[in-house]
């Protein structure tokens, strides 16, 4: 199955903050776009439209066992409502175990200091995040993750 030709998007959603990161319309390569504040899903709605974005993905934060927590379920309720605002593109959810880490560690070895990092740390985990799944997308051929229904229950994958 061939995917449509379109830019997808990348959503790292924290607490504090939310990073944004864009792909090309083919697909390929992840970069980042913004941070904004969590409450901010209009600047993500608008983006959507702006680049007229294919599908979003919204990380899904798991512990490393797997267990979904508090913050797992706050990136659930942000993309029930980014998936009602954004309709009819897709908002799907992604595992992102191990993002922010992998961001982190790349933006030190770029030699970005701790405190400059946390302005860019959630674009790169967004860019982390949307690059996992650009590359799941080639290897399955087809979407990925889990579907997120715009009725406020979550579709099956």
């Amino acid at each position: 199955m061939s995917l449509p030709r379109a830019p997808r998007l990348g959503v790292d959603v924290g607490a504090v903050r939310v990073g944004l990161a864009a792909s090309d319309p083919d697909g390929l390569v992840a970069t980042p776009v913004a941070t904004l504040a969590p409450d901010d899903v209009a600047a993500v709605v608008a983006e959507v439209r702006e680049r007229g974005a294919g599908v979003v993905y919204v990380g899904l934060p798991r512990h490393l066992s797997g267990a979904e927590g508090a913050a797992t379920q706050a990136a659930r309720r942000y993309a029930v409502v980014l998936a009602q605002q954004v309709a009819p593109v897709e908002v799907r959810l992604v595992d992102e175990r191990m993002s922010t880490v992998v961001a982190t560690a790349a933006l030190r070895a770029a030699g970005r200091p701790g405190r400059r990092q946390r302005a860019v740390v959630d674009q790169a985990a967004a860019v982390v995040i949307l690059q996992g799944a650009l590359d799941a997308e080639r290897t399955a051929g087809g979407r990925v993750g889990e579907r997120v229904a715009q009725d406020e229950k979550n579709a099956e994958a």
